[in-house]
């Protein structure tokens, strides 16, 4: 149930008009927008009486809620959720509410001298944000699984030089005393119904990059996101990253659709990752632009000084210098859009 405070409001009465309403059994969810306050219940809210409520002198309209996720839901929460991540140097990058977030990196960290590069490179080309994988989910048990912890102390390392803020893929709940230094932490698609991870992430305090899986609709996204949510972590960032059809000449069928749907139904930010929806470095770019003009909150694009040489998802990387000559156009995108870079 969705209650729109009279605006202009007293924000005592509202917190005592709050108070009663969890003495009937639900949590309250406050959004504080510019004009207006919305109250997002939680809970069975079969025995609140909805003219009791039209008859209060502080509420404005009573909605009820038939989507299942609720604080994923735009009508908890009518305006863009914008999530500020602090950098080392104590600048922050912004992702949604008018900022398109850039995420570039290698798909596996391999080497000191190749993510500091990298780092580098990305960073002057324009990015916000540094990907890339210390714990790799491979298809193959022979393929390679990535470095692990060393491979998190050379993405710290990165992040020191650079000031980039660091993303990164945790597979496993005990991971997480290993992901101190990480700022966003990434679930990857084969993650996105580990419900018990997802669980535990909602009483994590970093924001949460959450992938569609490979077969899932947009409304399991976004109860994945609720999940988290629930446990009280709302820093969350959807991505579109391809699912799996019947075509094969791409890795996956990058889902355009979803973007406008997941921004018409939800106020969390939204991403395109066009390397793994796509697979082939030569689509990235216009996957890119693309979904920038679909509306898109940011990207993430997996960039690598060797593709040739890659242990992992070369085929799907793109060179430094592609990458800043891709920047040049985005930069030329969002201001039309009407986002900042």
């Amino acid at each position: 149930m969705i209650i729109a405070m009279k605006p202009g409001a007293d924000m005592d009465e509202l917190h005592h008009f709050a108070k009663s309403l969890e003495k009937q059994g639900v949590k309250i969810h406050l959004s504080e927008g510019i004009s207006q306050t919305v109250f997002g219940l939680v809970g069975d809210t079969s025995g609140i009486d909805e003219e009791g409520l039209l008859a209060h002198h502080l509420v404005d309209k009573v909605m009820r809620v038939q989507e299942p996720y609720k604080r994923a839901n735009r009508l908890f929460h009518p305006h863009d959720t914008r999530l500020a991540v602090p950098g080392p140097d104590g600048a922050a990058r912004y992702i949604g509410g008018g900022h398109l977030g850039i995420i570039a990196g290698p798909c596996s960290v391999e080497t000191r001298e190749q993510i500091l590069g990298i780092a580098g490179a990305v960073k002057e080309a324009g990015a916000g944000f540094l990907r890339g994988g210390a714990f790799k989910p491979r298809t193959s048990p022979y393929s390679f699984q990535g470095l692990g912890c060393e491979g998190l102390d050379l993405l710290l390392d990165a992040k020191k030089e650079t000031g980039l803020p660091i993303v990164t893929e945790l597979m496993a709940i005990h991971q997480l005393e290993v992901f101190d230094g990480v700022d966003i932490i990434q679930v990857g698609a084969r993650n996105m119904q580990n419900f018990t991870l997802l669980k535990e992430l909602g009483h994590c305090r970093k924001p949460i990059l959450l992938k569609r899986g490979l077969a899932a609709t947009v409304t399991e996204l976004l109860m994945a996101a609720e999940y988290i949510m629930a446990g009280g972590n709302e820093q969350i960032i959807l991505c579109e990253r391809g699912i799996r059809t019947f075509d094969n000449y791409t890795r996956n069928t990058l889902d355009l659709s979803a973007i406008p749907a997941l921004k018409k139904q939800s106020h969390l930010p939204v991403i395109v990752d066009p390397s793994h929806a796509t697979g082939l470095a030569w689509m990235v770019p216009a996957m890119a632009k693309a979904a920038i003009a679909a509306g898109a909150d940011g990207l993430i694009i997996e960039v690598h000084n060797n593709p040739e040489a890659a242990l992992c998802d070369g085929e799907q990387s793109i060179t430094p210098a592609a990458f800043g000559s891709l920047m040049d156009i985005l930069r030329k995108y969002a201001a039309v859009e009407g986002k900042a870079v």
